[in-house]
């Protein structure tokens, strides 16, 4: 059954000793420096912190929600145990087979225990983390729900959008150009209206994680959401928007972002997915904040961009994606996909994508290659794909490594593709691109399988088989577990 709120999620992971509470860390860094070494461990667990200095006990920040593939399976009931590769086939399954289910509009929720507006509003009682040494500032929204609307269709779209706290009524709000709530807020902005928009910060996580994908323009997150649940989303009418709130989110609020020549502040700057910080300070929108809403003893979510290897969600759920897309594009024989380097970055991104096939036909691996490419959950700032044989396991890096390395002529194996959509966030975009607002990049297409034309003349891999490696693991398993 799917969990009703982050508070049942919390609960799960804690009867699985998957929860580690720490008390009386400050906000001021030292959240974000447990969260991020907690998260450098192979085993790392959800983090719970209270008693948080300057902020009323009861008010916690929960951080690497579902950064471990333990609670990536606990959240969307998997066996925990699952190899990776198998949860994403198992995703892949999941995103085929998931039947949208709209939103229930109930009357009445927990995210309204607390209401405030007009002077009542205080954004910095929350304790919103300054979660990087080079932080511009608190930031409350990073595992956040930003919702808008289109002004033009009847459509509602849910994003993940970095929110700082400026002051009481305000919170900057930056989304990358080619984003779906951007293109949503340009569309008020030319009509001459400011975008209204409701922020939750703090959820249960199957509708976090379809607020990160890449679903097409037109289709609700949260019918995403309760497709993947198996059970539509509870949601409240917003009085002041009328957009619809999660009803259980811990805590919420509504207002408008007004064109920025009529407001705007410096924003960041924001330690990102790519690990940079690209971006810098910049001129941004702001929220005016005009309504608040939230939960008893609310809880804040936190999921701060980390170096990768580090993975947001854990495993990267746009490599699900991408492999039904590769399905759609006619693609046979596809085994596998991974990405890595921020591959399960909000919103998409996949700086560094591996597809594994078994070959069928002379082009096969760069007809792999190119729909990897083309599809919007592999397009959003790539920089690499690289294709395998169907005996490299696209999430081992080591493997991937050893096939780039034995498997791949530089001269005949490397193809350049250029003028891609990409993001302010890219760390490797020059100066001048920058300022020209030339938010394009190029990518490199890597075949590290073995060619086609003499595949079966190619030297033997000194392994054993996959038969003998089973027959020998089952016969010797008392002494190999």
């Amino acid at each position: 059954m799917p969990f009703n709120d982050l508070r049942e999620f919390i609960d799960a992971a804690r009867k699985i000793g998957d929860v580690e509470e720490i008390h009386g860390a400050t906000w001021d860094l030292e959240i974000g420096a447990l969260t991020e070494l907690f998260a450098n461990k192979a085993d790392h667990p959800l983090l719970l912190f209270d008693k948080i200095p300057g902020h009323p006990p009861s008010y916690r920040v929960a951080s690497n929600l579902v950064t471990h593939p333990r609670r990536i399976a606990l959240a969307s009931g998997m066996p925990p145990d699952l190899p990776r590769t198998e949860m994403v086939r198992r995703w892949r399954k999941s995103l085929q087979e998931m039947k949208p289910i709209p939103p229930k509009t109930v009357g009445e929720g927990p995210v309204l225990q607390n209401s405030k507006s007009g002077g009542e509003i205080d954004m910095t009682a929350f304790p919103a983390p300054r979660w990087h040494e080079l932080d511009g500032g608190r930031y409350l929204g990073t595992a956040c729900c930003v919702i808008t609307t289109d002004p033009d269709e009847p459509w509602v779209n849910v994003g993940i959008y970095r929110v700082q706290v400026h002051d009481r009524d305000r919170l900057g709000l930056y989304i990358s150009p080619g984003h779906h709530a951007r293109i949503m807020r340009e569309k008020y902005w030319a009509q001459g209206k400011a975008c209204p928009v409701a922020v939750t910060f703090g959820q249960e996580p199957l509708t976090w994680l379809a607020a990160g994908q890449s679903v097409p323009y037109g289709v609700s997150e949260f019918d995403y959401a309760g497709g993947l649940r198996g059970a539509p989303v509870e949601v409240i009418k917003g009085e002041r928007t009328g957009l619809p709130i999660p009803a259980a989110a811990e805590i919420a609020i509504e207002g408008v972002v007004p064109p920025p020549e009529e407001e705007n502040r410096v924003e960041g700057p924001f330690g990102e997915w790519p690990g940079y910080y690209a971006h810098g300070a910049r001129i941004e929108p702001v929220i005016r904040v005009q309504a608040l809403y939230f939960r008893n003893d609310p809880i804040v979510a936190g999921a701060p961009p980390m170096k990768p290897p580090i993975l947001t969600f854990g495993i990267p759920i746009g490599a699900a994606a991408i492999w039904n897309y590769l399905e759609k594009a006619d693609v046979p024989d596809v085994r596998g996909v991974w990405s890595f380097a921020g591959g399960s970055a909000p919103g998409g991104g996949a700086p560094f994508i591996v597809v594994s096939i078994k070959q069928r036909y002379h082009g096969h691996s760069q007809q792999a290659a190119l729909a990897a490419l083309a599809c919007r959950a592999g397009n959003y700032h790539g920089r690499y794909v690289v294709v395998v044989d169907e005996d490299i396991d696209p999430a081992d890096m080591g493997e991937v490594l050893w096939a780039i390395a034995t498997r791949c002529d530089p001269k005949s194996a490397l193809t350049i593709v250029d003028n891609c959509w990409s993001t302010p966030l890219d760390p490797a975009m020059t100066p001048e691109k920058r300022d020209a607002n030339d938010l394009t990049n190029s990518r490199a297409i890597l075949n590290a399988c073995r060619p086609y034309f003499w595949k079966d003349r190619y030297p033997p891999v000194n392994a054993l088989s996959p038969e003998l490696k089973k027959k020998f693991t089952e016969k010797w398993k008392d002494i190999l577990t």
